[in-house]
């Protein structure tokens, strides 16, 4: 099938299982937030509305801040760089200037689910510069792609520094990094023709960025995108701090690729990726979860209050075609 007929084809609506499925395991996640906060709760003798008060009280906001907005403002800087790269490699020559408007004013829609964001990204540069949809799919799947195995990669590392401070559950981090290593070469390998011989699969236009791509394409996207991770480690430890939890940057190297894993999943308000931090510090329920909402929300909706400065530009540029 052609790539223009591929781009014509209608899209079948999602079913109403995928849509229910987010709010259903947010609806989990906060009911067991909700206990683990109530038994901690009962512990210190106060009713729930007490206790979070007090945790709230306890927080200090403005070195919170402080932290938090250099931060977001970086990883706005980083991202697009990630963006600029793929596409220049897989598509088209685009200035990074370009794509920064619509790398942040997709942070929007990304408020739900982030890979819909990447999704407006692919429809803008369709619309403005003429690149063939699937083709720039493609280039948005690949850096989702290289967002698992940098987040794998890290997590990885922070195991092997503090496995002896982590949870016996983060004993499985070795065992996922081989699976990952193993499915990574037959990815390659197989986008290169050395496996599945005449596969039609590999030559679809959504897969146009793997069949181009080298290992070191990957390695290039996992480096540049490096260093949100490392500062994020060391923001994220300080603002613990802050939210009187204590916590180690050893302790830390593993937790953050983790929880950020949870973060991708398409859940409104980053369910998942509080409750982790709740599991991972369940004798500080309340500070935890304060922590997880706070941190994660507040990274989302500025990232998106950002994006909104850029908003009127990314328009005027798709209107300008």
């Amino acid at each position: 099938m052609s790539e223009a007929a591929q781009d014509a084809r209608p899209r079948r609506a999602a079913p109403l299982w995928q849509k229910l499925a987010p709010w259903l395991v947010t609806a989990l996640c906060f009911y067991f937030l909700w206990r683990r906060i109530e038994g901690t709760a009962a512990r210190n003798g106060q009713d729930v509305a007490t206790y979070m008060r007090q945790v709230l009280d306890a927080v200090r906001w403005g070195p919170w801040l402080a932290l938090m907005i250099p931060y977001s403002l970086l990883y706005l800087v980083i991202d697009t760089a990630v963006v600029w790269r793929a596409i220049n490699w897989f598509n088209a020559p685009v200035r990074y200037r370009d794509v920064l408007p619509i790398r942040a004013s997709a942070y929007i829609i990304s408020i739900l689910n982030e890979q819909v964001g990447k999704g407006a990204i692919a429809l803008y540069m369709n619309r403005r510069h003429g690149i063939p949809g699937w083709e720039i799919g493609s280039s948005m799947l690949f850096i989702m792609v290289c967002e698992v195995y940098s987040l794998l990669s890290w997590a990885t590392l922070g195991w092997g520094i503090a496995h002896d401070a982590l949870p016996h559950e983060f004993d499985l981090i070795p065992w996922l990094a081989a699976t990952g290593a193993v499915l990574f070469a037959l990815l390659t390998a197989f986008f290169a023709g050395k496996l599945g011989a005449g596969a039609q699969l590999r030559e679809r236009a959504i897969f146009r960025a793997f069949r181009q791509a080298r290992p070191w394409h990957y390695l290039v996207i996992i480096a540049i995108r490096a260093p949100s991770i490392v500062v994020a480690v060391v923001v994220y430890t300080a603002a613990a701090h802050l939210f009187g939890i204590e916590v180690s940057l050893r302790q830390m190297m593993g937790y953050v690729p983790v929880v950020f894993f949870g973060a991708a999943f398409p859940t409104p308000m980053r369910a998942v990726a509080v409750t982790l931090w709740v599991v991972l510090f369940s004798s500080d329920a309340g500070a935890a979860s304060i922590f997880g909402f706070v941190q994660h929300n507040f990274f989302v909706f500025f990232n998106a209050a950002i994006g909104l400065c850029f908003l009127r530009r990314a328009y005027r540029e798709l209107m300008e075609r």
